[in-house]
């Protein structure tokens, strides 16, 4: 099938064969024949770099009205915005923060938004969402992830309410149970297997790569590294395999378990002039001159020796630099934790997954199968790679099996949903009542049966928890009860209308006014005291509380009593609020004008942790305002600090 045979424009005919698009790869033309041009629902499960943006490109073009395209990560709304932004005539527009907005977009022809964004807007009864034509869902199978996936699973459902008659795209990994997505949107399916660049999936063990079609590759390994007999044998082997990639003309991905591991190894290959054949050193500058902690410095000294590292850690701006880079191949290799895989687009000739399990805080895990996959999926870069190469690193032969049965021979894992944790049903359970969408519980759960979880869990059902949330709901006032004619209304108090219309789930807000209530009665209301208000809530990140800090920022806690709310002799959280007055205590200093490299240095957090939370910090404490606003309370030192906090990070 080629593209002049589709339904397009003839300007966007000639837009793609320009760019070397002329015939679709099987399963575009599946998604084709199985109606993404005719307005049909459909599901599409095919590997990574199988074509499915063009599917989703197919699908908004012929619409005929407005699209959203919904991404799981904001880098990936940009990518996807950039992307979109090059087809001729098409007006694109891009919404990822400010939460609490209700800036309208509908004068766009396509939307790229996060699942959050959207929520947001469908709580805040935006306009443009009711004129959707198409709708196109990234990573669906995230459906299945404990943060993201009720969210994305209750917008869908609820996107069904507001446009009815909108056509629905789900793109996914390949996973264990796509029919059931298919079968709870009503959408035909797609999958396939097929890729444009053939990949070998293998395992490294004792001085050979063992492939599962059958192949080998002998690898020369030094375990003593550069000598030393320090460097272990997984990061040897490792860097062998890199480099050997590199040798032959590729580029490589190289997957650790953490953040600082992901800096060794670029550091170690960089030392090892492994990258050597990138010329890098103006891209070195680059990250310089987007900021001078000691990260940044780092980043720099490794990418003029062709490597990068990859982690949240990172700058935005860094990240952007390195992910570009690569793209142009002015870099040779990327180290990265896997959080990578699910994002942007950097494929390359090989990978290599030195690490295959993580810390999660009660120790280490095997990480899922679609995850790994995913990982080996980036490997094969289209018209540039005659082939691509996954490599898991093994510790002995033993491992070899283990790996290979685990990951190499196995299926993925099915996307299960994950509405039923409590903490996200309240969220969602107080936006569908304050929204409109339902004023009972007979009526939430009505919404609540075009879910995933009730097509997936008929039999287990969500009643016995939706009233148990509703009495949390209740008891910090947020919904009001009353009976009437045999059967209970809801309704969202002033309180629950704020809580849900600023886009902060209902156990942050109750601890907002549980802090404003407590600063009613005291003497000294200071900014600390209003960033501990938002920072020991579940919508701000944690901060790491090392061992060696423990002792001064209690020491600290105890020097500011008389400016927190909690009284830390009686907490039953207290390492958490510990760490929240960390985190108050790194925004304070932020807001105060400390720099990035001194508060990185300090308190040992990375300059993207830091950009994150400066950024929550003014949603929250605006949130906060708001909620005193209603409930009577004064929220002038929620302003004051938010007013001092930046916009942007920077490393003056």
């Amino acid at each position: 099938m080629r593209v002049r045979d589709l339904p397009l424009a003839d300007d966007l005919v000639a837009h793609y064969e320009a760019a070397g698009i002329t015939d679709l790869y099987p399963p575009q033309a599946a998604a084709v024949d199985a109606g993404i041009t005719r307005g049909e629902n459909v599901v599409v499960a095919v590997p990574t770099a199988s074509g499915k943006t063009f599917i989703a490109e197919l699908a908004m073009l012929t619409s005929g009205g407005p699209a959203l395209y919904i991404v799981p990560l904001r880098a990936l709304a940009r990518e996807k915005y950039e992307t979109f932004s090059d087809l001729p005539g098409v007006e694109v527009g891009i919404s990822t923060g400010d939460l609490d907005s209700t800036a309208e977009l509908g004068a766009y022809d396509v939307v790229v938004a996060t699942a959050e964004k959207v929520d947001s807007a469908i709580r805040s009864g935006a306009s443009w969402v009711d004129d959707l034509a198409c709708v196109v869902v990234d990573e669906v199978h995230l459906l299945g992830s404990k943060g993201r996936g009720p969210t994305l699973e209750v917008t869908m459902a609820t996107l069904g309410r507001r446009a009815p008659d909108v056509q629905i795209v789900a793109l996914s990994a390949t996973v264990d149970n796509p029919d059931e997505i298919a079968d709870w949107l009503g959408a035909e399916l797609v999958r396939s297997r097929w890729r444009p660049v053939d990949l070998r999936t293998g395992v490294y063990a004792e001085g050979r790569v063992d492939f599962d079609d059958g192949s080998t590759l002998p690898v020369a390994v030094d375990t003593d590294g550069d000598g030393d007999g320090d460097e272990d044998a997984g990061t040897a082997a490792t860097v062998e395999l890199v480099r050997g990639a590199i040798d032959d003309g590729g580029q490589c991905l190289a997957f650790v378990r953490s953040r600082r591991e992901a800096e060794t190894l670029a550091a170690r290959l960089a030392e090892a002039g492994v990258g050597a054949a990138a010329a890098a050193d103006e891209l070195g500058e680059e990250v310089r001159d987007a900021g001078r902690a000691d990260t940044g410095r780092r980043l720099a000294e490794c990418v003029e020796g062709g490597v990068a590292f990859h982690h949240a850690g990172l700058r935005a701006e860094h990240r952007a630099l390195v992910e570009n880079a690569f793209r142009d191949r002015a870099l040779k290799c990327i180290c990265a934790t896997p959080t990578l895989a699910a994002g942007v687009n950097v494929p390359a000739r090989r990978v290599v997954i030195r690490d295959q399990q993580r810390y999660t805080g009660s120790g280490m895990e095997w990480l899922p199968v679609l995850e790994v996959h995913q990982m080996c999926g980036r490997a094969g870069r289209p018209h540039l790679d005659p082939y691509g190469e996954a490599v898991l690193v093994a510790d002995d032969e033993d491992g070899r099996a283990e790996l290979e049965d685990r990951y190499v021979g196995a299926e993925p894992e099915a996307v299960e949903s994950q509405l039923a944790d409590r903490e996200a049903l309240r969220t969602h359970v107080l936006a569908i009542v304050a929204s409109g969408f339902a004023d009972s519980q007979g009526g939430i759960l009505d919404l609540l049966d075009a879910t995933f979880y009730a097509h997936d869990r008929p039999e287990e059902g969500l009643a016995g928890l939706v009233e148990s949330v509703v009495d949390d709901l209740v008891e910090w006032e947020m919904l009001a009860a009353q009976n009437g004619e045999g059967a209970e209304t809801l309704t969202a108090t002033t309180l629950g209308e704020a809580v849900s219309r600023q886009y902060i789930a209902p156990q942050t807000g109750a601890r907002v006014v549980s802090g404003i209530e407590t600063m009613r009665g005291m003497e000294t209301v200071t900014g600390l005291t209003a960033l501990e208000v938002v920072c020991d809530t579940p919508d701000m990140h944690g901060t790491y509380l090392g061992n060696r800090e423990r002792a001064a920022m209690y020491q600290f806690a105890r020097r500011h009593a008389a400016e927190l709310t909690t009284d830390m002799g009686a907490t039953d959280r207290f390492e958490r609020w510990l760490e929240a007055v960390k985190t108050a205590r790194i925004l304070l200093e932020w807001a105060d004008g400390a720099s990035t490299d001194a508060l990185v240095e300090e308190y040992r957090i990375g300059p993207g942790d830091l950009e994150s939370r400066v950024e929550r910090a003014q949603w929250l404490l605006g949130a906060a305002a708001a909620v005193a606003d209603v409930v009577g309370g004064d929220g002038s030192a929620f302003r004051s600090v938010r007013e001092r906090l930046a916009p942007d990070v920077s490393d003056g």
